[in-house]
């Protein structure tokens, strides 16, 4: 049985971490083929699992994506995004991180690329993401 038109949609949370180095640059991850998406730029991280954190969530998917590892204490809040999706609505927190151990790895993307804030706007990003990139542009 299927949810009438008018009821509200579930709410999705997604932890993602914008990666900063010492040059000032944000890693951006492109989505791979086969996937929603696909092909568009993102910041790495994932669904929030029951019981989790959006922390511990960013740990486990930095490692699993990017085979990278962060402390929690390095995961600094800084901004959120809500956006109504089709059959979903997300809530996305986006943390700062200026520190982690090992090299970055395409391990589940199809590319990555460190991208000065200013450039971001070049890079095709899904319609949650968008409103993000300001945000850093004038922070950063």
């Amino acid at each position: 049985m299927s949810a009438p038109a008018d009821s509200p949609k579930p709410i999705l949370l997604v932890a993602a971490a914008a990666l900063v180095d010492a040059d000032g640059r944000v890693l951006l991850c492109q989505r791979p083929k086969g996937k929603q998406l696909a092909g568009l730029w993102e910041f790495p991280g994932g669904k929030v699992e029951q019981g989790e954190s959006p922390e511990a969530c960013l740990i486990r998917e930095l490692d699993e994506e990017l085979g990278i590892q962060v402390r929690e204490a390095c995961l600094a809040p800084f901004v959120f995004t809500s956006h109504a999706y089709e059959s979903f609505h997300l809530l996305m927190p986006l943390f700062l991180c200026r520190r982690w151990d090992g090299v970055v790895q395409a391990k589940e993307h199809e590319a990555v690329a460190w991208v000065k804030p200013s450039k971001m706007s070049d890079y095709p990003m899904p319609p949650a993401d968008v409103p993000l990139v300001a945000w850093l542009r004038d922070c950063l």
